[in-house]
Parts: structure tokens; C-alpha cells; sequence
């Protein structure tokens, strides 16, 4: 039996078992149906014109674009219901009007960093390198990953803008940015299922660059900071 042409490697996530066995079956299921898809045309050219393949090779990729989807999907699900603000708390805890307020900005910076990392190392980079076209090498992971990130830098945009109230001036700066934010909420499934375009590609880029220079009027400078795998699949 031939090895299927393409693997996917494991993505480990800490503290989401649930997020982890969505994953692993993903995984199993995709080498399974591939698996034996390379079988049955093994099998097939041995015979040769003698007996037909009882399923099709489309309707065995037909098999696996559905397992890949619905696990993908569940993992997602359970990415976005779990989320939580993962920027540590500073030492000692601010209690001050002033600490609070640096505090605030620590925070902002840091969460949006990892959120332009993200969008920039797995959405842009390989968007502009043609990962995401169909036939390409690499494909099916790069939008496996380009649709975590998409769900992860959603997530890291609103923390920030959260994170931004406790700064009058960067709460300020940040405030108009709000709808175009929200407005990424559904591009990590779109990018996942391969149906992103230059346009969703862009609102990203916009939205990105737009609290970075929120960041930069306010005094919090924003750099991006690209997060693990075990951070992506985390959210």
C-alpha cells in the first residue's frame, strides 16, 4: 500500500482536549480514506481492465474534503468558545489609575502583535506565495492553519480593542477600528475553505495596519509577534 501523498502534521493544544481529539481525528480520518484510495488504485492496475474500482477516486476525495471540513469546523468551534485573554498578568497587579493604564497598553500590544503575526505569517505570506490555490503543494494544511489564524487574529483584534478602554487616548484611537474588526469574524472558515480572495485578504491587511497605527499615535507600539501552532489552535 502507497503512502498518501500528502500528511498533515500534528498540531499539539494545550489544555483543549477537546480541540486536540478534533484534530487527531482529522488526522486518522484523512489517512485512512487516503490510505485507501492508494489501495483501490494499486489493486485496480494490477487487474487492469478486468474489474472496475467499485468508488471512484473523486468520490473517495469526495469522502475526504467532507471529514477534513467537519473536523476542521469542530475545531474551530471549540477555539472561538474557548477563548480567553492569554497575556499574562503583570507583577505586582496595578492599583493605581496610572498602572492601570500602562498596563492596559502592555496588554494591547501584545495581543495585537501576535494577531498581525498571525495574519501575516499565515494568511498574507502564503496568500502572496500561492499556497492557497487549488493544486498547490502544501495546500490543504495552509488552509487548515490560514483558518485557525483567521479565528486567531479576530480574537487577539478584540482583546486588544477591550484591552484599549483602559487608555482614554489609545480607547480613542482604537474606537473607529471597532466595525472593521467585527467584520473579520467570518474569514477564518472562509480561508479554511479555500473561497478567500484578494478582497478578504486586504480587509485583514486594513484592519491590521489600521491598530497598528492606533497603537503608534497612543504611545503602544504594536509588533508583530508570530504565535506557535499550539498558540494558533488555542486561539
Amino acid at each position: 500500500m502507497s503512502k498518501p501523498s500528502e500528511s498533515i502534521p500534528s498540531v499539539s493544544i494545550p489544555g483543549t482536549s477537546r480541540l486536540r481529539r478534533a484534530l487527531t481525528a482529522l488526522l486518522v480520518s484523512t489517512a485512512l480514506v487516503a490510505g485507501g484510495t492508494a489501495c483501490s488504485s494499486s489493486a485496480a492496475g494490477s487487474r487492469g481492465q478486468r474489474e472496475a474500482v467499485p468508488v471512484s477516486v473523486a468520490a473517495q476525495q469526495a469522502v475526504v474534503d467532507e471529514a477534513l471540513a467537519a473536523q476542521v469546523s469542530a475545531a474551530e468551534a471549540v477555539a472561538a468558545r474557548e477563548v480567553t485573554d492569554e497575556v499574562p498578568a503583570a507583577e505586582p497587579t496595578p492599583s493605581t489609575p496610572a498602572e492601570k493604564q500602562k498596563f492596559s497598553k502592555a496588554r494591547f500590544v501584545a495581543n495585537a502583535g501576535l494577531a498581525a503575526g498571525a495574519t501575516y505569517q499565515w494568511i498574507i505570506k502564503p496568500y502572496r506565495a500561492g499556497k492557497f490555490k487549488k493544486g498547490a503543494k502544501g495546500r490543504t494544511f495552509a488552509l487548515i492553519k490560514a483558518g485557525l489564524a483567521g479565528a486567531f487574529a479576530y480574537n487577539r483584534l478584540k482583546a486588544a480593542a477591550d484591552n484599549a478602554k483602559g487608555d482614554p487616548l489609545l480607547s480613542k484611537a482604537v474606537a473607529p477600528l471597532t466595525a472593521g474588526i467585527a467584520s473579520l469574524k467570518g474569514l477564518g472558515s472562509k480561508l479554511r475553505k479555500g473561497d478567500a480572495g484578494d478582497a478578504d485578504i486586504s480587509s485583514f491587511e486594513d484592519v491590521i495596519n489600521g491598530v497598528k497605527d492606533a497603537g503608534q499615535g497612543a504611545g503602544a507600539t504594536v509588533t508583530d509577534k508570530v504565535p506557535s501552532l499550539s498558540q494558533l489552535n488555542g486561539g
